[in-house]
């Protein structure tokens, strides 16, 4: 992936994940520039109103003292180490409930932390925050959520115990060792001359489209993937297939890769399970929706990687996600 791959959203980050230091964490932890991130329910401690930022506190914090589970340790930035710590057993007051919608835009805020400071979710500062606080955030989001969905042994259901710093679980029952896991999901932008293929997904709020997306299944290829999904959901058969860019997604721990896809005809026929709805766009009319200007159409919000490559496709730039 070329540098300008590496500027999109979660792709970035500050961290040195000093893996030779993990067996250290405890130590770690009471060195005095040690800081911890904590997490609520998933969603990062940010400050600031206009410009979001990650709230790093000391390791020896009051409100650190919510989390009931071992803390992770991310690694070091400028030398010093920074810790995950998750505080979602905390029940205190918050400003609104989480809404049963597409996207979560309460916030909670606490009286023994710092002043202006809020838990929100990621996704409403997936714009706001530096790409450095952004990436780092993801890592702690998506190396808690591992923890919360894995504290049995896959092996034999035993109670498993957090180790190496948090990046990895063994079982004391039978010795098994376990480690935190990525998920691999193709989403293509598939093209047949002029037109690119938008699909709708039904929980999605009205007018939303995107491009298609499926995870990648064991013993597939991604080239393989993607002709499969695209064939799945619109019946649609593609040629030429090439890689383009990546994004880590921790929602709840992805990795997005984005490819590029010929389509072969035009005839669309979806599968309801999969799609509501599935079009071609042309590229003009494609550069007036991600303007906002396109009463039909909401694209793909900005800082997911389907933006980015609508985006670099409209503007003639899928070579830049790929160069030096």
């Amino acid at each position: 992936m070329g540098k300008n791959g590496e500027n999109i959203t979660f792709a970035g980050g500050r961290l040195d994940r000093a893996q030779h230091l993990r067996a250290s964490a405890d130590a770690l932890a009471q060195q005095p520039d040690a800081r911890a991130m904590l997490l609520w329910r998933g969603k990062p401690l940010v400050e600031g109103a206009q410009a979001p930022r990650l709230c790093w506190l000391p390791t020896d914090h009051a409100f650190v003292g919510h989390a009931t589970s071992a803390p992770v340790f991310l690694g070091l930035i400028d030398g010093a180490p920074r810790f995950a710590h998750d505080v979602s057993n905390w029940e205190g007051p918050t400003d609104g409930d989480a809404p049963a919608g597409f996207l979560d835009r309460s916030v909670q805020t606490h009286p023994d932390l710092p002043q202006g400071s809020h838990f929100t979710d990621l996704r409403n500062a997936i714009t706001a925050l530096s790409g450095d606080d952004a990436g780092d955030a993801a890592t702690a989001k998506a190396i808690l959520g591992w923890h919360e969905t894995h504290r049995f042994c896959a092996r034999c259901g035993a109670p498993s115990q957090s180790a190496a710093g948090g990046w990895q679980r063994n079982c004391p029952a039978c010795t098994a060792s376990h480690f935190p896991r990525t998920d691999p999901v193709v989403i293509m932008l598939v093209v047949h001359g002029n037109d690119v293929l938008l699909g709708r997904s039904p929980h999605w709020p009205e007018k939303m489209y995107s491009l298609l997306a499926g995870f990648v299944e064991p013993g597939e290829s991604l080239e393989s993937a993607v002709r499969r999904e695209v064939a799945e959901e619109t019946a649609i058969t593609c040629n030429a297939v090439r890689y383009l860019a990546c994004q880590p997604w921790p929602f709840p721990s992805s990795l997005m890769l984005g490819c590029y896809a010929e389509a072969a005809g035009r005839d669309i026929t979806i599968d309801p399970n999969e799609l509501v709805a599935a079009f071609w766009v042309s590229r003009e009319r494609l550069a007036l929706a991600l303007a906002g200007q396109d009463d039909e159409i909401m694209p793909a919000r900005k800082g997911a990687i389907a933006h980015t490559l609508l985006q670099a496709w409209a503007q003639g730039a899928l070579d830049d996600l790929t160069q030096d």
